[in-house]
């Protein structure tokens, strides 16, 4: 039998099938359930054999998890095959009552909102078993005492598990769920998308792009604003060094610890404080090489002239080499492949350099201000 195909950028769309379900799923289901050979899914999908053969074995691979595998159970049972001998009637019910098992289009981004928004907070978790009509959304109060913060329909829970947003920590008679960085992302898009919805109505805020907004880690601090403090909101994605000091070792440690990451956001803001002055010419791309480095500064502003007499003591400090990584990444905010490749260095090189430039950044502050005070803000 011939697939009944949509296609939709080079991708084959089975409209017997959700629009939510990933591609590999789709892919997956086509090879089990009616057999199609994987060299035909490939044309079809215009991709190489070798692709469609890992998206697969991968999918083979998460039917350990128990939402997922009833997702697929229930889409395999609505897909129509080829060589059926049962009658019309019986085969219209069948997919009656697999459709009553499968989450709808409509459901998906509503549901995600409200669940997604439930396991983003601390110490939550999502419950399932063979026994529970519907999942529950967990959260851990007090040691010992989980209060349950929301319910979600089977079918909805099984659909966020195919589609990577949780993922399954703890098997057996009752398995427990736990928001993925997919998932995560996925939220911020529907929220940014939700706001959208809302900026048409004149005054409104706008966000351009959900996907970008997906990238962003928002956070507020206090800074200083003449008179008093304000609260300020910031993105913390923003740097490379807060995503460095995000990540984590094999030991549980992070890569950065956080008096590094405030020393690069010290040599930061001075380099932000240093553009506010008139008539600056320092050429920071020839900054570590021989030649004049004096200030042209005529300006009023003592803050910017003393932000850049600090830029260039610490980088007088730290040297060539420690010094160029530490501006491209602190100040100039490039990501670390970006630097490896400008710089000629070799991959996944740059962020021990780095590690060695914050270690010697943080001790000229030390040396120089103290505990890195006074800080900017």
């Amino acid at each position: 039998m011939q697939r009944n195909t949509l296609l939709t950028s080079g991708a084959a769309i089975d409209p017997d099938l959700p629009d939510w379900v990933p591609p590999a799923a789709r892919d997956y289901l086509e090879h089990t359930e009616n057999g199609r050979p994987m060299r035909a899914l490939a044309r079809d999908d215009g991709r190489h054999a070798s692709t469609i053969l890992r998206q697969v074995r991968k999918i083979e691979t998460r039917r350990d998890d128990p939402l997922v595998d009833e997702a697929l159970t229930a889409l395999g049972r609505n897909l129509p095959r080829s060589g059926k001998t049962s009658s019309e009637s019986a085969l219209k019910m069948q997919h009656i009552r697999a459709s009553k098992q499968i989450a709808k289009d409509s459901e998906i981004d509503g549901e995600a909102r409200r669940i997604l928004r439930r396991m983003c907070e601390t110490s939550a978790f999502l419950i399932v078993a063979s026994s529970m009509e519907k999942a529950a959304v967990m959260r851990q109060i007090a040691p010992g005492k989980p209060v349950r913060t929301a319910v979600v329909e089977r079918r909805i829970a099984q659909a966020f598990a195919l589609k990577d947003w949780i993922e399954c920590t703890k098997k057996g008679k009752v398995a427990c769920y736990q928001i993925t960085t997919a998932g995560r992302a996925a939220l911020k898009r529907l929220i940014a998308g939700e706001i959208n919805q809302r900026s048409r109505r004149p005054g409104a805020e706008v966000i351009s792009s959900p996907f970008q907004e997906q990238h962003k880690d928002w956070e507020t601090r206090e800074v200083n604003a003449g008179s008093g403090t304000k609260r300020m909101r910031y993105n913390l994605a923003e740097s490379p060094l807060t995503a460095l000091g995000r990540r984590k070792g094999q030991n549980g440690a992070r890569f950065l610890t956080s008096d590094l990451v405030q020393a690069g956001e010290r040599l930061r803001e001075d380099f932000e404080m240093a553009q506010l002055g008139a008539r600056v010419t320092q050429n920071w791309d020839r900054f570590l090489t021989s030649g004049a480095r004096g200030f042209q500064n005529n300006g009023p502003a003592e803050g910017p002239r003393a932000a850049r007499e600090r830029v260039a003591s610490a980088l007088k400090f730290l040297g060539p080499g420690l010094g160029d990584i530490a501006l491209r990444c602190c100040c100039y905010l490039e990501g670390m492949e970006t630097a490896e490749k400008r710089m000629g260095w070799s991959a996944r090189s740059g962020k021990i350099v780095l590690r060695i430039a914050l270690q010697r950044l943080k001790l000229h502050y030390e040396s120089v201000h103290g505990i890195l005070s006074p800080m900017i803000g």
